[in-house]
């Protein structure tokens, strides 16, 4: 029994109303069918192709393999397909900067391709019903196009410029519908032999590899949705779902005409076979009616049906196909192909529906499986001699992967798996930086990084290498190269040093430089869209200061009576032999000469004059200034006279009486006199050659003088 079972094929549908089951014998290249069985789920335990009672479907699948093992002995390995309507598609792109490399080859353009399937992993990763890109696995992807440099191209192999882009669809499949399909086969007593996908499955009954250099598209109607695969350039390109199909045309019906749904689509299925349908709707009222007036009442939904299914075509496909071939229960639906036709703009003949009558390498086909619903099961039982094995397992980087096998596995599906970013293997280079100088925008390149390494089994690799069961994998990231470090006396254009001189001494002027309006230098380092100025000092007050003379070395300050008050003792200012200000220009190689003032006296920043605060009087002969005002004055805490200097800093308090006018006596205490030194005798005080007294007033300009007279000489 053994030998018996090894000879054999067991092929199982798992579809949402109902599981067929085939057993198959490989004579020579052909499969020869001996017997199938066909069992409806008793509950709603599958929607849209994903298991949601696991006891349930493997109850159904124990017992269709019981009743196939009654006339061909024990069946434990089996072949099945994941549902094509759980895949998900999703539209992304990447880019990689290429100035660094020569022109691009055909595994640069792969790591393109595969970068943008990774970013399409991150969309998934960000949705509300995906944690983790992980669990799905990318099943094909469909380039929309390429760019360089932002023209597009039919192809990037061989071309060279600054940045390369792809856009595609990438299609992914849920590990959850792999694991739930391998739990509920395992309990029912079996083992998966090959998985494969249902659109493949009937891809390979009807669209064989001789075939597939056309551009041809599969649409398998079902009840609850349509499922769309392509196929061009020799291969499978790209899948996709619409979540529309047969039973929203049930449902019409059986609106329009108060039907139940079972009833409904009972009606849906004659319309093709009938000219008139006989049915009782829900009031228990018997109605007949011709085919040809239902099936206009229904060619809203089917237009409607049509236009879902031609646009998903066209996301996958960007263009109408060559032709479309329409399989499924739901592919009958009257007038479908038609309006499809109409829906992708092509001629009639081009979109039909597909029996499968004769399939290449199966034999003995039953007239009960020449229906567009069988072709599903029987691409599974074809595939089934292919010896796929449903899983591959490596290990990349010391981390066990199981990966789905859909043909051909590649080192970049490995890489996808475990969520590697293939375009760090390239090394990339660093950040550039975008600057702008005086106006000038300058793109500064980071450095480029070292290449990172890919081993299979020990020896190098590419992302195009095959895998198989047990590989080993190592995959290291190249490095990144730096951002530039880069400062403006680093830029070619920067213009030539200023010189002058300062009183003799030569300076050397650099530019004036502002970075984001902010005072800066030449050796400052740039940042990423930083905007510099420059210019060289074009007044005498910024040459001075680039010079270190600021204009704070011009002012003094003080506190005058508790307040803090500012004195300023311009110098005088030559270019040249010409006097200037603060604000004229200065040219290269000028000659700037300061004349620097002395420090102001107390009584200048005071505001004291002689006119105002004393008179002018000859004392013996010698001026002699007498105050017509009492003026207290102190100068960090000690007494001082008004033509003093102030230093600079000084804390200075003073107190200015009335005006009055001045006496005899005041113009002996101007002029420090001191009696003590006259010699013995009469002294006699005279005001413009009068005698006076020392309370005798004086006015401005009088001469005053001061004799003695000595004593008699004592003759005794």
């Amino acid at each position: 029994m053994e030998n018996n079972e090894r000879s054999r094929l067991f092929a199982l549908d798992i579809g949402t109303r109902s599981v067929v089951g085939l057993v198959g014998e490989r004579e020579g290249l052909q499969t020869r069918i001996l017997g199938y069985e066909r069992q409806e789920h008793h509950t709603r335990s599958m929607m849209d192709g994903q298991i949601h009672d696991v006891q349930e479907v493997s109850r159904i699948l124990a017992s269709v393999k019981e009743r196939l093992e009654e006339s061909y002995g024990t069946l434990t390995q089996v072949s099945i397909a994941a549902a094509g309507r759980a895949l998900c598609t999703i539209r992304s792109e990447a880019e990689i900067e290429t100035n660094l490399k020569g022109p691009l080859s055909a595994d640069d353009v792969r790591t393109l391709e595969l970068a943008a399937i990774q970013t399409a992993q991150q969309q998934l990763s960000t949705s509300k019903t995906i944690k983790d890109p992980a669990d799905y696995y990318c099943v094909g992807y469909s380039v929309i196009h390429y760019s360089l440099d932002d023209t597009q191209l039919s192809s990037l192999i061989g071309q060279t410029g600054k940045v390369a882009r792809v856009e595609l669809i990438a299609t992914f499949l849920p590990r959850q519908v792999i694991d739930s399909l391998q739990t509920a086969v395992q309990q029912a007593g079996m083992e998966i032999a090959t998985l494969t996908l249902e659109p493949i499955a009937a891809i390979n009954v009807l669209i064989p590899p001789t075939m597939r250099h056309l551009n041809l598209t599969l649409v398998d109607v079902g009840a609850g949705t349509s499922d769309v695969a392509i196929t061009r350039d020799g291969t499978v390109i790209g899948y996709g779902m619409v979540p529309s199909a047969g039973d929203e045309i049930t449902e019409a019906i059986s609106q329009q005409y108060l039907l139940d749904f079972n009833v409904a689509e009972t009606v849906k299925r004659s319309l093709n076979e009938q000219k008139e349908v006989r049915f009782q709707d829900i009031l228990g009222l018997e109605q007949v009616l011709p085919a040809a007036q239902i099936t206009e009442a229904i060619l809203p939904q089917v237009t409607q049906l049509a236009s879902d299914i031609a646009a998903q075509i066209l996301e996958l496909n960007t263009e109408p196909p060559q032709a479309v071939l329409l399989v499924g229960g739901g592919s009958l639906t009257p007038q479908l192909p038609q309006v499809l036709a109409q829906a992708l703009n092509m001629p009639p003949a081009r979109v039909a529906i597909r029996r499968p009558d004769m399939v290449q390498e199966i034999m003995d086909i039953p007239e009960a499986l020449h229906a567009p619903d069988a072709i599903t099961p029987l691409g599974i039982l074809k595939l089934a001699s292919g010896n796929l094995l449903h899983f591959v397992h490596v290990t990349l980087n010391d981390r066990p992967l199981r990966l789905f096998n859909l043909g051909q596995l590649t080192v970049a599906d490995a890489l996808l798996v475990a969520g590697f970013d293939i375009r760090t293997l390239k090394g990339r280079p660093g950040l550039g930086i975008t600057v702008t100088v005086n106006g000038q925008k300058h793109f500064l390149p980071g450095s480029a990084g070292e290449p990172g390494t890919l081993a299979l089994n020990g020896q190098p690799a590419t992302v195009s290498d095959l895998l198989h069961d047990e590989d080993v994998l190592t995959a290291i990231a190249g490095t990144i190269g730096s951002t530039p470090q880069v400062t403006l006396a680093d830029l070619a254009d920067l213009p030539a040093e200023m010189s002058c001189s300062i009183n003799g001494r030569s300076h050397i002027f650099q530019p004036l430089v502002a970075i984001n309006q902010e005072p800066a230098s030449v050796q400052t380092v740039l940042n990423d869209r930083d905007v510099i100025s420059y210019s060289f000092p074009p007044t005498l007050r910024q040459v001075l200061k680039q010079a270190g003379h600021e204009e704070n070395d011009f002012h003094f300050r003080y506190v005058i009576n508790g307040q803090e008050r500012t004195y300023t003792v311009w110098p005088e200012f030559f270019i040249g032999q010409d006097a200037a200000t603060l604000e004229t220009p200065v040219s290269n190689e000028a000659a700037i000469r300061i004349v620097a003032k002395q420090t102001p006296k107390l009584e200048d920043i005071l505001g004291l004059r002689d006119t105002s605060t004393h008179i002018q009087v000859q004392f013996n002969g010698a001026p002699c200034k007498v105050p017509t005002c009492r003026l207290r004055l102190h100068v960090d805490g000690r007494a001082a006279q008004q033509g003093e200097e102030a230093p600079d800093g000084s804390h200075i308090e003073f107190q200015l009486t009335e005006a009055l006018t001045p006496i005899i006596s005041d113009v002996l205490l101007a002029a420090e006199f001191d009696a003590m030194k006259l010699p013995l005798g009469k002294i006699s005080i005279l005001c413009n050659d009068r005698e006076v007294e020392l309370t005798t007033p004086v006015k401005n300009g009088d001469a005053i003088r001061i004799e003695s007279e000595p004593l008699p000489t004592n003759k005794f």
